[in-house]
């Protein structure tokens, strides 16, 4: 991990979607370093300390909502590699996610493969600081060129992640997307976030985290309602789970948040983690 001469690596090409990445590697990091730590992520704060980026920038949000995300995506995997454990996972626009390291370290019999999909530059980041293993392939290219979907081993099981994606791309895009994986992937299933609906209509430029980074804009969202629909809409689609939210750390985090979002009445109105079972 890291350059043999302890120089730091610079992040600075990224841009646009791709930056997206070190914000919520900035707010797991922190949260994997907090004394009260919510999720265990030793890798996520070996590769924050590897790169040379002003994290400042990115404001004060210091990521237990990353966090709680996160651990919401592993409780999906755990289920299903528990269930088929020579699986392949597809982790669409990976970013900086250590997904793949927090799953092995809690199933360490299992035997999945690995599949990152993403830009190049987050590609080379990745092979420059991440340790490389044999059950690891990288593809660099768009989650949107559907030509990675002819690498998949399908033998033993597909579980495709889409952690912070979805929302940034055009309506069609992600529709076409999910309905791509439903379509090809029959028997796996899908696990992705979306944002409240009302964020496209009161941020349409992106929303602002700090003076000097802006979040940028999500086109995309479901509501609960929309999301549970996708069974009579997409074809392939077998079920449609909303997922809870995990419990972070403190008052609202730990009680607040997690019993706002079972709430029947606000359900349409918060963002959603959602899982696909592909029949």
């Amino acid at each position: 991990m890291g350059h043999p001469d302890g120089e730091k690596i610079d992040a600075s090409a990224l841009a646009g979607v791709s930056e997206t990445a070190l914000l919520t590697l900035n707010g797991r990091a922190h949260q994997a370093a907090h004394p009260r730590a919510i999720i265990d992520d030793p890798m996520a704060i070996r590769l924050r300390d590897a790169l040379d980026v002003d994290f400042e920038k990115f404001g004060r949000r210091k990521g237990q909502e990353m966090a709680v995300r996160s651990l919401a995506f592993d409780r999906a995997a755990i289920r299903y590699l528990s269930d088929h454990p020579k699986a392949t996972v597809v982790a669409l626009a990976e970013g900086l996610q250590t997904s793949f390291w927090r799953l092995t370290e809690a199933l360490p019999d299992a035997a999945f493969r690995w599949v990152t999909v993403d830009f190049a530059p987050i590609i080379e980041l990745r092979e420059r600081l991440l340790p490389s293993s044999p059950r690891v392939i990288n593809l660099a290219q768009s989650a949107l060129d559907y030509s990675w979907t002819d690498a998949i081993d399908t033998s033993d099981g597909v579980f495709i992640t889409a952690e912070g994606l979805l929302m940034y791309l055009q309506p069609d895009e992600a529709m076409g997307l999910i309905t791509q994986c439903a379509n090809r992937f029959p028997g796996g299933q899908m696990v992705f976030d979306l944002p409240p609906v009302m964020v496209k209509k009161f941020a349409p430029k992106g929303m602002r985290s700090s003076r000097r980074y802006r979040v940028p804009p999500m086109p995309f969202s479901l509501s609960a309602s929309e999301l549970a629909d996708l069974v009579n809409t997409v074809p392939g689609i077998a079920a449609v789970h909303d997922l809870p939210m995990p419990k972070g750390r403190g008052f609202f985090f730990e009680k607040v948040f997690p019993a706002f979002w079972q709430l029947k009445a606000t359900r349409n109105f918060r963002g959603a983690y959602t899982l696909v079972e592909f029949g």
